[in-house]
């Protein structure tokens, strides 16, 4: 099955849950609405016909410009030969979506690095913390506006550009 006509069965079933389409990306994809996601992946995995076993990647982007986080999500069905990908679109003051752990275990740990490096909270996770970086971190790495402190309880966390360090020492040798 092709991706236009997953989304049209989704659509079909769960109508403005699942929209806007875009065919003509490298990757096609659609949008789910955050608050229906368990009830639409519930269907890609057990319609016959979708069969999509394999949640393959959970992983999240930040758009600050239009004040969103988007979870994306890959499925694959490999009996039939296909895949499929949605975002759903959370609000950047507070990303918070149903985690999908009770239909596909490997949820747990993709959920816990987008919890970790962007702070998408997954409710109804059954054990949501850092997996990453220390429990005492303080902000989200992979958000755009993400400033790195000079240094964690005294370890530098800059490092001096490889290339400045090449040309320092190569001036040494002139």
């Amino acid at each position: 099955m092709k991706q236009q006509e997953i989304f049209e069965r989704l659509h079909a079933k769960h109508g403005g849950a699942v929209t806007d389409f875009q065919a003509g990306a490298k990757d096609p994809w659609c949008k789910v609405d955050p608050a229906r996601l368990v009830e639409v992946c519930r269907t890609l995995r057990d319609d016959p016909e979708l069969d999509m076993k394999f949640l393959e990647n959970l992983t999240g982007v930040d758009y600050p410009k239009t004040n969103e986080i988007a979870v994306v999500y890959h499925f694959t069905s490999y009996g039939k030969r296909h895949d499929f990908c949605m975002k759903a679109m959370l609000d950047r003051e507070d990303p918070s979506v149903e985690t999908l752990s009770g239909l596909w275990q490997c949820a747990r740990y993709n959920e816990r690095e987008c919890y970790d490096l962007l702070g998408v909270i997954f409710e109804g996770h059954p054990d949501l913390r850092r997996v990453l970086l220390p429990d005492d971190w303080e902000g989200y790495p992979l958000r755009k506006d993400f400033t790195e402190k000079d240094d964690y309880h005294g370890i530098p966390t800059v490092r001096p550009n490889p290339i400045d360090l090449f040309a320092i020492k190569a001036k040494g040798k002139a």
